[in-house]
């Protein structure tokens, strides 16, 4: 039983720690995308920007967890999530100029 305890709470304890996607503003071959690979890679920005603000609700087990657990992680977990959201949004930016220098 002692074991099931000590594997259960290590489970909870890896889940509950954030780590939101964080993507890279400027990648090596983005110039030489088309329109639509362009507006392909703008919705999978979004979409990253999206799970980080989805991931920043208090429900979610990994918040929990780190309420309950580990106080500070919460803060590291809400920082890393930040950094994600600015990520996503900086690269959607970076891929729309790209797109108006490409009058697409």
């Amino acid at each position: 039983m002692k074991k099931i305890f000590v594997l259960f709470f290590l489970l909870f304890f890896i889940v509950s720690c954030a780590t939101p996607t964080v993507v890279n503003v400027i990648q090596p071959n983005d110039s030489e995308l088309n329109c639509k690979e362009l507006s392909q890679e703008i919705a999978e920005a979004n979409k990253y920007a999206d799970e980080a603000q989805a991931a920043k609700k208090a429900d979610k087990p990994h918040n929990v967890g780190a309420i309950l657990f580990f106080l500070p992680g919460l803060g590291f977990s809400m920082a890393n999530i930040d950094e994600a959201t600015k990520a996503a949004n900086d690269r959607a930016i970076h891929l729309n100029k790209l797109k108006e220098k490409k009058d697409c």
